[in-house]
């Protein structure tokens, strides 16, 4: 299994991981290095490994490319020269009213020392009529060198954009090479790693590393050795906000996966609506098999005997108060403001965002608008749990909020919190994004509200404690949370394997005991 990430903050890839290990396949996990050291350990049965990956063609040349036409001004890139002048003329002038004062001091003595002071004074306005202007001519000259930088960083310019649609039209699929061909750098440091593990199935986790695995594929067909590719689509690519604040990142990451996607097998992905639609974008054969992001009802490790505390516990509330919780990443896209800015409306309601970095500077900003709203005490902010654990840790909440805007791939699934929040079995409150409104709608589980309407989502929060007992019923529905388990969903990623590598042995787990145990599991979502 190839991933471009951590692996550790990745919920989906650690249980498609243990499950498929679980089920007697011989599987080995391949992520991203935070460093550059190999790091080993195990999930359940399967072996998972981060490789370092040196970012030596992550374009770093380009935004130190010139740009004298549009910028003739501005320093150059590279040296020191304009904080050096910035700092020189600072002095300058620094230098110049030290002169000024001790002349103001003269001219109070009076005499002929005072009369030569004055004409002294009079002296300075021309350097210092000087200093001032060369003062704006630097700042001047430093303002064009930030612009500078900034559009060659963006690529955003009439120009950039000429050659960015010129390189599509010319190069096709291929364009990525030109425009971001940083992808390179996953290559070239996976490709090795997965050539020596000689698998007969590969499966690739979203867009990045889709070509490392038709790659690999590709050198061992040219070697007589049969690979199967699957390719796990987690997102619909031209409608996610771009990773990096370029204009390059998007167009060259689309033509990356509509060059790959023909060479996988099988497909799966998050939901029947983007099954459909890759389907129809990449034309392929055969429509993406479906595999939930849903949550595991139990540990995919050994843990502590020792309970976790509940979220409620860890706010210090009593079980009466108002609790509304949201799990998740903390991005300005998932509506985190809506809620805050919702507090004062909501007088007896406390909030808890469970994120990944509770020090980030975006959680700090708002509990800093908490603070200013009044409604400081009101807002918690906590970290991650195991993943296995989140819906345990939720459940002693009164609602769960999923307030995220409209982006093109939020209407399309049913995201893993949704599912986390049904069993914790939480009334939940939604924004009116396609697919989790309309099954909100269907199975009575909640309240849907205006994305970034804040009075309309405290209308929602209002009605859900209203009624809570209501909305908790719609869990009772026969077999609904059943089907809505990572269980569930690995007997269908099962099948998968198994249709494209029928013949491959399987191999018990106390067969496999005998691996090197890897230490160090982390912690994750």
């Amino acid at each position: 299994m190839l991933v471009c990430n951590g692996i550790k903050g990745d919920s989906r890839v650690q249980k498609a991981a243990h499950s498929a290990a679980e089920a007697g396949w011989d599987v080995v996990l391949l992520g991203r290095s935070p460093d550059r050291k190999i790091h080993k350990w195990k999930i359940g049965q399967a072996r998972a490994m981060l490789v370092p990956v040196p970012t030596r063609l992550d374009r770093t040349r380009h935004p130190l490319r010139g740009f004298g036409i549009r910028y003739p001004f501005a320093y150059q890139l590279g040296r020191p020269e304009a904080a050096y002048r910035a700092q020189k003329v600072k002095a300058w002038r620094v230098d110049l009213s030290i002169r000024r004062a001790s002349l103001t001091l003269a001219q109070q003595e009076g005499g002929f020392r005072a009369l030569w002071a004055g004409l002294r004074r009079i002296g300075l306005l021309a350097p210092r009529v000087a200093a001032k202007g060369m003062s704006r001519w630097v700042a001047f000259r430093h303002r064009q060198l930030i612009k500078r930088v900034s559009s060659r960083r963006r690529c955003d310019t009439p120009l950039d954009r000429l050659v960015t649609s010129a390189c599509r039209k010319i190069r096709g699929r291929r364009s990525w090479r030109t425009l971001w061909p940083a992808l390179w750098d996953f290559e070239i440091a996976y490709g090795p790693v997965v050539d020596k593990l000689k698998a007969d199935l590969i499966h690739a986790n979203d867009f990045r590393v889709i070509g490392v695995g038709a790659h690999a594929k590709t050198r061992a067909l040219a070697k007589g050795r049969p690979v199967k590719l699957v390719w796990d689509a987690h997102e619909f690519l031209p409608g996610i906000k771009p990773w990096v604040d370029n204009e390059r990142w998007k167009p060259a990451h689309i033509d990356h996966e509509r060059e790959y996607a023909p060479y996988a097998d099988a497909a799966i992905t998050v939901s029947d609506s983007l099954a459909k639609l890759l389907q129809r974008t990449h034309r392929l054969a055969r429509k993406p098999t479906v595999v939930l992001n849903a949550p595991s009802m139990r540990p995919l490790q050994e843990t502590s005997d020792e309970p976790l505390p509940s979220l409620r516990e860890q706010c210090g509330l009593d079980p009466d108060v108002p609790l509304v919780v949201y799990s998740g990443a903390a991005s300005p896209q998932r509506g985190l403001a809506t809620m805050v800015e919702a507090l004062p409306r909501l007088p007896s309601v406390h909030a808890a965002l469970v994120v990944p970095n509770p020090e980030a500077a975006a959680i700090r900003k708002l509990l800093a608008r908490a603070a200013a709203l009044g409604a400081g005490d009101r807002l918690h902010v906590l970290g991650y749990v195991d993943h296995w654990q989140v819906p345990h840790f939720l459940s002693s909440a009164d609602v769960g909020a999923i307030p995220i805007h409209h982006w093109p791939n939020h209407e399309l699934a049913l995201i893993t919190k949704f599912f986390e929040y049904s069993h914790a079995r939480l009334p939940v409150v939604v924004s009116d994004v396609e697919t989790m409104a309309r099954t909100v709608h269907e199975t009575g589980q909640g309240e849907v509200f205006r994305a970034e309407d804040v009075e309309d989502y405290a209308r929602a929060v209002r009605a859900v404690l209203a009624d809570s007992a209501r909305y908790r019923a719609a869990y009772d529905k026969p077999g609904l949370l059943d089907a809505w388990t990572w269980e569930a969903q690995a007997e269908v990623l099962d099948q998968v394997y198994s249709e494209l590598v029928p013949d491959t042995p399987r191999f018990p787990q106390r067969v496999r005991a005998d691996h090197t145990e890897m230490t160090a599991p982390p912690m994750s979502r």
